[in-house]
């Protein structure tokens, strides 16, 4: 069984991370952890008010988050799953919503795994929900895991 999960370093994605390891998965089950962040855009046509390599070191500071939270997960799950599942991480640019779909089919994964916010409907609408966008459209089978509350995240 192939498994992905997409983490983001929230506490909904490490709620996630938690579920996937206290579960025992069969044998030749493979873990990948995918973290996406999407390079920063100008919010204003007044570039000429930033330093000139501001968009770079952005870039490079979401860049080193992202390395980190995959890293953590990646090395919370070797730990709790041991060495007979193999984990491993990628990190990619772009849209999380694509970039877990994009990931899954490249993967072909079976299952994936993501973490739910919780928004309430206006912040749905407003921000778009990853997870709602991964159920519709995924070409596997999709759990989303919900933090039920600050000290019990667990999934239903």
């Amino acid at each position: 069984m192939k498994i992905l999960i997409a983490v983001d370093g929230s506490p909904f994605s490490e709620a996630t991370v938690t579920e996937v390891a206290r579960r025992p998965w069969p044998a030749g089950s493979e873990v990948m952890i995918v973290t996406a962040f999407d390079a920063p855009v100008a919010a204003s046509p007044d570039l000429w008010t930033l330093p000139s390599d501001y968009f770079e070191q952005v870039e490079r500071s979401v860049q080193l988050r992202a390395e980190s939270v995959m890293q953590t997960a990646v090395a919370r799950l070797k730990q709790a799953l041991g060495p007979d599942l193999p984990v491993t991480g990628r990190i990619v640019t772009g849209p999380p919503k694509r970039v877990i779909l994009d990931e899954a089919d490249k993967w072909k994964a079976d299952l994936i795994m993501v973490g739910s916010h919780g928004y309430p409907v206006w912040e749905r609408l407003l921000l778009g929900s990853v997870s709602q966008a991964v159920v519709a459209q995924a070409k596997c089978s999709v759990e989303v895991v919900r933090r039920l509350s600050a000290g019990n995240p667990a999934a239903n």
